[in-house]
């Protein structure tokens, strides 16, 4: 029987067009655009602004920028699954409001929270419906509006977060390309680490919370850097070996763009050098779900059919997480 693969047959992604840079967190927060730079290789990040404006709005733009590339017709899109962690809201889902918006009106779709690791973990997701063959056409979103929840009098949080989406279309296929492998992580106890404490079942929102400023992401870095770079590298590791991939056969890294020391880390361990390693970081920051695919859509153009990329995360949760595939087409 013939093994049917999901590949990656399009994508696209949106940036909003306002720039926070690093001159401008400096009249916010105690902070330097050369401490900034040398601690996380960030120097500007986007921001979506405006009233009544959510993660939606970047996932529609993603999803038409792809379609209007690939020509095909939405009403063809069998699913659309949205990896984020900044839902327009509670419910419905903010892949239902994409879905409809962008004429996929026959899809069902939902949302996936990983938090940074959401992407893959919505990307091994639609592969398995392709794979089963009970799907022929599936829209992967990855985005967040981190601006909505980030606090810009912590100095250790804002600097680090900015807005964007990407997505792919998955299609399966039976040549040798497509999503080959993938090792999904998780860890509970990471909920010390990085979460945001108010706005769930846990805690709703209330005046106190609100006055305590309890809605907005915290983190303590030193203890999730340590733990992402072991884990995102150890879990990269584990994929090149199994799949007998080595540093020459490897096209590209598509790393989770959370810190530059964190990609460093994660490319030096499987062996990459720098050239083959994708990265953004410095005109995006961290978009949480959204670093992977964005990658794809900047790095198109320089994809080449049967090119080996090897995609690793990490996030909130925590999360992590690699996969291997063969890039299916020529730009």
């Amino acid at each position: 029987m013939t093994k049917i693969r999901a590949a990656i047959t399009g994508v696209g992604g949106y940036v909003p067009d306002y720039i926070l840079t690093n001159q401008e967190l400096e009249t916010m927060v105690e902070t330097s655009d050369e401490w900034i730079t040398s601690r996380t290789g960030i120097k500007e990040r986007r921001i979506l602004k405006g009233e009544n404006q959510g993660v939606s709005v970047l996932g529609i733009a993603a999803v038409n920028n792809m379609l209007a590339k690939t020509k095909i017709d939405p009403k063809e899109i069998d699913c659309v699954i949205f990896a984020t962690v900044t839902a327009d809201m509670t419910f419905p889902a903010t892949a239902n409001i994409v879905a409809t918006a962008v004429g996929a009106v026959n899809a069902f779709s939902f949302d996936m929270g990983a938090a940074c690791s959401g992407f893959i973990y919505a990307l091994t997701t639609g592969a398995s419906f392709i794979q089963s063959g009970m799907y022929k056409k599936v829209v992967v979103i990855g985005g967040d509006k981190m601006s909505a929840i980030m606090d810009y009098t912590d100095r250790s949080t804002c600097i680090i977060f900015g807005d964007g989406a990407g997505c792919v279309l998955l299609e399966p296929t039976t040549e040798d390309v497509g999503v080959i492998d993938a090792e999904l992580k998780s860890d509970g106890a990471g909920e010390t680490y990085l979460h945001m404490k108010a706005g769930g079942s846990r805690m709703p929102a209330s005046q106190e919370s609100i006055d305590k400023r309890l809605h907005y992401v915290y983190q303590e870095g030193s203890a999730v850097f340590k733990f992402a770079v072991t884990n995102m590298a150890d879990v990269a590791a584990q994929i090149t070996a199994r799949n007998n991939l080595t540093p020459e056969n490897i096209a590209w890294l598509v790393p989770h763009q959370a810190n530059k020391r964190i990609i460093d880390a994660t490319a030096h361990r499987v062996g990459i050098t720098e050239d083959k390693v994708m990265m953004n970081i410095e005109r995006y920051g961290n978009t949480t779900g959204g670093t992977i695919p964005l990658l794809l859509w900047d790095y198109e153009k320089q994809l080449k059919k049967g090119d080996n990329l090897l995609l690793a995360a990490f996030g909130g949760g925590f999360t992590w997480g690699a996969v291997y595939l063969k890039w299916a087409y020529n730009s």
